[in-house]
């Protein structure tokens, strides 16, 4: 059935049914709110299609007159999804060989990023705010001339005048990988040597930082040894999804489904 939305009146979505019983649009209202979408048609058939899965998942758990005794914190639903794809669901550990393949075919992936030990000093001023802005760059250029004739007061200034959490450790961030910061922050920290502060301040959004690079720890890959566990949970978890959606997809084909299109595809909503 083709879901249609009108310029002057909104979605307007059809009646849904499995097997001939309608799911009530009140419960498909309520379900939206767990499926956050880009339109209203996209949310409304994200919920709608879970409402459907859920019924055919545990109609054939009842079928099967399986346990409904929750573990932890979760419903009885819950439980009893949980316990028929345990049953149904047969998915193999992946070998050595297997993840040494994948492995050698995703070797981006198991590189560690770039990461540099730094302290900062933050001068905090709004990018809306021209003339805080003027405040906080005049400020930074005399802590700086400060710098150049006492370079070890970098910590006392730090703890004195940044507006960063991190003045009460001197200014000290630890290592910031690459790709955990803005970029002219990470763009001023590549062009730096270890033990350099930089001599001219670095304007951010969040204000104007005063930098001092105490060491580069450049990305290493990391040996399949290191990552074999991670990569065998990867493979099982897509094997999972694989054999999930290929069961909910049949349980699917055993009904009637009226109103939505189901997804299709390991990813989709189908196997969430």
């Amino acid at each position: 059935m083709t879901v249609h939305v009108h310029p002057r009146h909104g979605f307007e979505p059809p009646p849904v049914r499995l097997d001939g019983v309608e799911i009530p649009p009140a419960e498909i209202a309520a379900e939206i709110q767990h499926h956050p979408a880009a339109t209203p048609e996209a949310a409304w058939h994200a919920a709608a299609e879970a409402l459907v899965l859920r019924r055919l998942l545990l109609a054939e758990a009842a079928r099967q007159d399986l346990d409904d005794t929750p573990e932890g914190d979760e419903t009885r639903e819950e439980a009893l999804v949980r316990r028929l794809l345990d049953v149904e669901l047969r998915v193999p550990e992946a070998d050595e060989a297997t993840c040494r393949r994948w492995y050698e075919a995703n070797r981006a992936r198991f590189r560690a990023p770039d990461a540099w030990h730094a302290s900062h000093i933050l001068l905090a001023a709004d990018l809306e705010d021209a003339e805080a802005r003027r405040v906080a760059e005049a400020r930074a250029a005399d802590l700086i001339a400060r710098l150049r004739v006492t370079p070890e007061a970098f910590t006392e200034l730090a703890r004195a005048h940044s507006a960063c959490t991190s003045r009460e450790t001197g200014g000290d961030l630890g290592f910031v990988e690459a790709g955990t910061t803005v970029a002219e922050f990470e763009a001023a920290l590549r062009a730096m040597a270890p033990g350099e502060t930089r001599a001219e301040p670095v304007p951010t959004r969040f204000g104007y930082h005063l930098l001092r690079l105490h060491r580069h720890e450049p990305g290493r890959q990391q040996p399949f040894e290191a990552v074999q566990p991670r990569t065998a949970a990867w493979l099982r978890e897509s094997a999972w999804r694989r054999a999930a959606h290929q069961y909910m997809a049949l349980l699917a084909a055993r009904a009637a489904v009226e109103g939505i299109t189901l997804s299709a595809g390991a990813d989709g909503p189908l196997v969430q």
